[in-house]
């Protein structure tokens, strides 16, 4: 090789890039949700301000094509006229999070709205991190404690698990994630509203959350009067604080309500830049961060804590089939769902365990507790599979003994399964109570 050639490979390879230059531009266009500016050097995810005839308002940097960046408004867009200037905004990078936190709530850029004044920052994280090396984690072992008897015994959830929370609307979701707030063994709740009516975030937090429980979580809100934007920074910013908890080596339950409107905000977005749908109106994007969202829960490294979370999933007229409760199913380690039929007969919480599992709870509880869950099971499916039969009078009692058992057993199981708002049942208590009813349902 001669010398010329190595002198040119060793130039190159000192050679050090450049950063790109961060200059300020100017609006040309406003379409929709997106703006479209002119002369800006800034990488996607930048914040940047707008001007505008009343002040100024804060934007994100979503996309770029060609000298065309895209800027996505993190509130309502008023005042803005062509050539508005467009500038970086010198904010310093990254979430504010500390342990005074806990009892706050925040908005999706991590702001208090509780007007109990500024967070204290122990330290600032970003919203994304680098995933964990999943053959660093530590394996999922022991149970955790949600407060419900019907989950604790039939659909054992484990810490540093990830389960869905499958239902239409008006079944009951919300008062679930209330009761697995309060009757939880986590050292840490961290609860994520996003996309839901303004009313209910305030009716969370006084009636269902209560005051006691309150002071051991985190509550983050962005209703669905705010923007795309920040519905999704709402999750993230959830999932990012339950992070820094999990670091610090605590247990954390995370709630998220819901994944639904995380999906849906993220496809106001991608359509707004140009993407084109694929899935029944949901461009790929969607699909790409659903599992990058949901991989960030999860037991952490050996000496850290773990995430336990609850995701939520509206499924459009209870229909299970739906692109995004399709595509959550098959990532989530197990998956909880709520059946209207039974909050309409006043069967709280409206739990259907025929149709709900928890992939980890054989590896959590013991042969004998896996054993009794099945027992129940099959005597209440045998039942509800010939529910029409026995309520027309086609049955003739004593023609089938299994028949005869599921219809004797059924009234005991309903009350096992059924639970008071503001009652908690401990996993102890839960466990003692399947067992005894297991006993008279005999081995089958």
């Amino acid at each position: 090789m001669s010398q010329q050639l190595l002198d040119r490979i060793k130039s190159l390879q000192t050679q050090v890039p450049k950063a790109p230059t961060v200059a300020s531009g100017k609006l040309v266009r406003g379409i929709g949700l997106t703006l479209e500016a002119v002369g800006c050097q800034m990488p996607v995810g930048s914040q940047c301000l707008v001007q505008t005839v009343d002040g100024q308002i804060e934007a994100e940097v979503v996309g770029f094509a060609e000298d065309i960046t895209y800027l996505m408004p993190t509130e309502a867009v008023k005042g803005i006229v062509p050539g508005s200037r467009v500038e970086p905004l010198d904010r310093e990078p990254g979430l504010p999070v500390g342990m005074s936190l806990l009892g706050r709530v925040v908005d999706g850029n991590g702001q208090p709205l509780d007007g109990l004044g500024a967070i204290k920052a122990e330290k600032r994280v970003p919203l994304s991190k680098p995933p964990i090396n999943p053959l660093s984690r530590r394996p999922i072992t022991s149970p955790l404690d949600v407060g419900v008897r019907a989950i604790n015994s039939m659909i054992t959830v484990g810490e540093g698990q990830r389960m869905g929370l499958f239902a239409g609307s008006g079944v009951g979701k919300s008062v679930l994630l209330g009761m697995m707030t309060r009757g939880t063994s986590a050292d840490v709740v961290v609860v994520g509203l996003v996309g839901e009516r303004g009313r209910e975030v305030k009716e969370f937090i006084q009636d269902i959350l209560g005051d006691e429980e309150r002071q051991k979580s985190v509550v983050v809100a962005s209703p669905a009067d705010t923007s795309p934007l920040m519905r999704l920074k709402g999750c993230e910013t959830a999932v990012a604080i339950a992070e820094y908890f999990r670091d610090k080596g605590l247990n954390v339950l995370l709630l998220i309500d819901s994944l639904t409107r995380y999906a849906m905000a993220q496809r106001e977005i991608a359509l707004a830049v140009g993407e084109p749908p694929a899935t029944k109106g949901y461009p790929p994007s969607v699909f790409a961060r659903l599992p990058a969202l949901v991989e960030r829960a999860g037991n952490g490294k050996d000496g850290q804590g773990s995430i336990t979370a609850f995701y939520t999933v509206l499924t459009e007229g209870d229909d299970l089939q739906d692109p995004i409760a399709d595509s959550a199913r098959a990532i989530l380690d197990g998956h909880i769902v709520l059946s209207r039929n039974l909050a309409e007969s006043g069967h709280y919480p409206a739990i259907d365990i025929e149709a709900s599992i928890s992939r980890v709870m054989p590896m959590v509880v013991s042969d004998e507790h896996l054993m009794a869950s099945r027992r129940i099971k099959q005597v209440y499916s045998n039942y509800q599979q010939n529910k029409d039969l026995i309520n027309i009078g086609a049955y003739t009692k004593g023609t089938d003994p299994r028949m005869d058992l599921a219809i004797a057993a059924e009234p005991v199981i309903n009350t096992f399964l059924q639970q008071g708002m503001k009652q908690i049942l401990p996993y102890d208590e839960s466990l003692e109570g399947m067992m005894s009813l297991t006993k008279g349902l005999g081995n089958g």
